[in-house]
């Protein structure tokens, strides 16, 4: 697994790299190699071997499939729906691992708050093609770290509200970039929080 990880994080610099020079050559090379370390992570624990990391291998893929695709401008609305699918399996695999309702709902109140604040920031800067398919992945995300949340309180191991929350901040860099201000900043932060968030997830098929 280690070396799964080390590659992650050697791709991810080049990557940020590439990225800081505006290299596209760089960026379409590195950014697949980085997001096929964390599909690596859980196939080296074993996945599938359960229910749960079967569905975690699979938001897993839709992952990496979303970072392909949101490479190339004209693919960028199948890449939200490939993240979008990668989220709804995530949520899945934790509502499968055991809920505490009263945690996920307390969860799913507050953060159903912060998409109200987010959907409000966004708004004026959205083309109104991408308003609805923008609108219902903030409220499938929102969803899957309520989940995340609910079972870590029933007893699930903490990596998989950490991954789910990193995930979660890191693509509000990816908003922001698209949609409000693009630069180098976003990914500076974004991308390492991105990585680590799956790395996190994809460690869970053991924990």
């Amino acid at each position: 697994m280690l070396t799964w990880i080390l590659l992650t994080a050697f791709a991810l610099i080049w990557l940020l790299v590439a990225e800081a020079r505006s290299s596209r050559r760089g960026v379409l090379l590195f950014k697949p190699l980085a997001s096929a370390g964390f599909v690596a992570v859980a196939l080296a624990l074993g996945a599938p071997f359960s229910r749960y990391s079967e569905i975690v291998l699979l938001a897993l893929l839709l992952s990496w499939l979303g970072d392909f695709l949101l490479m190339f401008d004209r693919l960028f609305l199948a890449g939200l729906v490939s993240f979008l699918l990668a989220h709804v399996a995530f949520g899945t695999a934790f509502a499968l691992r055991g809920q505490s309702v009263p945690w996920a709902m307390a969860a799913l109140a507050i953060l159903a708050v912060a998409a109200g604040l987010i959907v409000r920031w966004l708004r004026p800067h959205l083309p109104s093609g991408m308003r609805i398919p923008v609108y219902v992945y903030v409220g499938a995300i929102t969803v899957m770290v309520a989940l995340a949340a609910g079972a870590v309180a029933a007893r699930s191991p903490w990596m998989i509200l950490a991954g789910a929350v990193a995930f979660y901040l890191s693509d509000l860099s990816v908003a922001n970039d698209r949609f409000v201000h693009e630069r180098f900043f976003n990914k500076l932060w974004g991308l390492p929080l991105y990585y680590a968030a799956q790395i996190l997830l994809a460690a869970s098929v053991r924990a």
